[in-house]
C-alpha cells in the first residue's frame, strides 16, 4: 500500500502494480497519517481498528498492512468499491 499524505480528504485512489494507493487527509508527522489510514481503512472494509495493523513502513510512503480475518480478494473487493473515479464533462459553448 502506498500512502499519500496531506490531502485533503481520505480516498482509495487507485490499484497498480499490486499496490493500493490512498490519499490520507493528515500530515505525516507524528504518526498522524498513519493514524488516519488505519481508520480510513477500517472504514472502507467494514471492520473494527483493532483488525488493521500496520505492520512496516511507519516512516514511509509504501506501508505494509495486515488485516485480520479476511482474505486478500475480500479486501480487494471492498476497496475496489471505494475508488473515486474522475469524469471529464466537455460543454460545448
Amino acid at each position: 500500500m502506498q500512502a499519500h499524505p496531506g490531502a485533503k480528504r481520505n480516498e482509495v485512489v487507485r490499484f497498480e502494480g499490486g499496490v493500493w494507493h490512498i490519499k490520507v487527509a493528515a500530515p505525516p508527522v507524528g504518526g498522524k497519517a498513519n493514524k488516519k489510514l488505519i481508520e480510513f481503512l477500517s472504514e472502507v472494509l467494514g471492520i473494527s481498528k483493532s483488525r488493521v495493523t500496520l505492520e512496516k513502513g511507519t516512516t514511509s510512503r509504501k506501508k505494509l498492512i495486515l488485516v485480520e480475518g479476511m482474505t486478500d480478494g475480500e479486501v480487494g473487493e471492498r476497496m475496489g468499491r471505494k475508488i473515486i473515479t474522475h469524469r471529464i464533462i466537455s460543454i460545448a459553448c
